[in-house]
């Protein structure tokens, strides 16, 4: 019953679980239909607070690592497109926000709770977990798994 209190993120050499979600805009993400990039997924509770806002700007700050590590990040919460447009905007983030509604997407990933458990992902190139950490790690330790 409270399983999503104590769990781990999924463990690093597993295949990433397959999802589509749309984006701040209403476009469609399928996490397959990445294959052959590296994909950044970093769950955070809600838009606009200090630590998130921090979170994903560190990501936006070293974008050009990012670029060169062929990889692409999302930013995910269950959050309202609307308010996604204004944060992304407000911050000016060079990568979509996805709507989890209910959280569907996070249990997949064992970041879900009574609010979304801060958590991020690098999934590979074919679809293989190399990264799988709670809290808020730097961009640079996140995109050193990449292979």
């Amino acid at each position: 019953m409270f399983d999503w209190l104590f769990s781990e993120p999924l463990a690093v050499g597993t295949a990433a679980p397959d999802f589509s979600l749309l984006d701040q805009d209403g476009k469609p993400v399928v996490l397959s239909q990445l294959r052959g990039r590296n994909v950044v997924l970093v769950f955070y509770p809600a838009d606009e607070t200090p630590t998130c806002r921090q979170q994903l700007c560190e990501f936006r700050d070293q974008w050009a690592d990012v670029k060169a590590a062929n990889a692409v990040v999302f930013g995910m919460n269950p959050g309202n497109a609307g308010k996604h447009q204004d944060f992304k905007q407000r911050q000016q983030f060079p990568f979509p926000l996805l709507v989890d509604p209910g959280q569907k997407v996070a249990r997949l990933y064992k970041a879900n709770g009574i609010i979304v458990k801060r958590t991020v992902y690098l999934i590979d190139k074919d679809g293989v977990i190399r990264f799988a950490q709670r809290g808020k790690p730097a961009p640079d330790a996140v995109l050193k798994a990449v292979s």
